[in-house]
């Protein structure tokens, strides 16, 4: 758990730059173009589905997803990036890998991705320091992406910050009555709807759908139409993640690629 001494750009949006900045894994990813994603704890189907799409989508196109590595949006955007793809900022020491139920979670994104905190080792999470963490995420995201809201959640802290660093905000287009906050945040104009993940994404990357399509590797598998046992043990990290996003079906032990 070493000290980041490098001067990181986007966190001079912050209210003061960070005197302490604790990292561990691959600090490459902070060079990237990044994009912070967060949201409720308890989200609902449809937000946890989107929230994996774009995700997902995102990482295809080498973009670094940022969040807090909480329950619910946070743990889902940082699994549909991929743990080599992501960043998490905990509100405790690095040697803290909390909240619990994520521990493998974070222990992968330590391992391949990047863990970063404001907080030295054994040092626990308090309420303050998650308000900490909140500004740290949105400072070093391009934009804020907030998949589901509701009034008094953390997530409020987030919205404040990015409005005060002068970040767009994106949210899921929400029925009537769901997510009172993001749908406020349309209402009002401070936030922009995402209709067309494919079109939000395209905003950002510099590489075109078609190329990222002919090279993975795991669709061209895919097509052979393999067994799902072949599927799972060749690509243990994907299965879910493509099932999910409709690109492979499977039916009677077999895997077939959509795309």
């Amino acid at each position: 758990m070493s000290l980041v001494q490098d001067h990181i750009c986007e966190l001079e949006a912050m209210k003061s730059y960070p005197k302490e900045l604790f990292f561990s894994g691959r600090l490459e990813l902070l060079k990237k173009r990044k994009i912070s994603i967060v949201g409720s704890r308890k989200p609902s189907s449809y937000s946890r589905s989107l929230t994996h799409q774009l995700s997902s989508l995102l990482s295809k196109h080498n973009i670094c997803v940022v969040s807090g590595g909480a329950m619910g949006i946070d743990a889902i955007a940082h699994k549909g990036a991929g743990e080599s793809n992501t960043i998490s900022v905990l509100p405790c020491g690095i040697n803290i890998k909390y909240p619990s139920i994520n521990k493998n979670l974070l222990s992968s994104i330590e391992k391949d991705g990047l863990l970063l905190s404001q907080f030295k080792d054994d040092f626990r999470a308090t309420p303050w320091s998650f308000v900490v963490r909140n500004e740290l995420v949105v400072a070093l995201g391009d934009v804020l992406v907030v998949a589901e809201a509701d009034l008094k959640s953390g997530s409020m802290r987030s919205i404040e910050f990015a409005l005060k660093m002068n970040k767009e905000i994106y949210v899921f287009a929400h029925r009537i009555r769901e997510s009172e906050v993001t749908n406020e945040l349309l209402k009002s104009g401070k936030a922009k709807a995402i209709y067309d993940i494919e079109e939000f994404v395209s905003k950002f990357s510099k590489v075109n759908s078609d190329i990222v399509s002919k090279v993975d590797d795991f669709i061209d598998f895919c097509r052979t139409n393999p067994t799902y046992d072949e599927a799972l043990k060749k690509y243990p990290n994907r299965i879910f993640e493509a099932e999910l996003n409709g690109d492979i079906s499977i039916e009677n032990g077999r895997v077939q690629a959509n795309l």
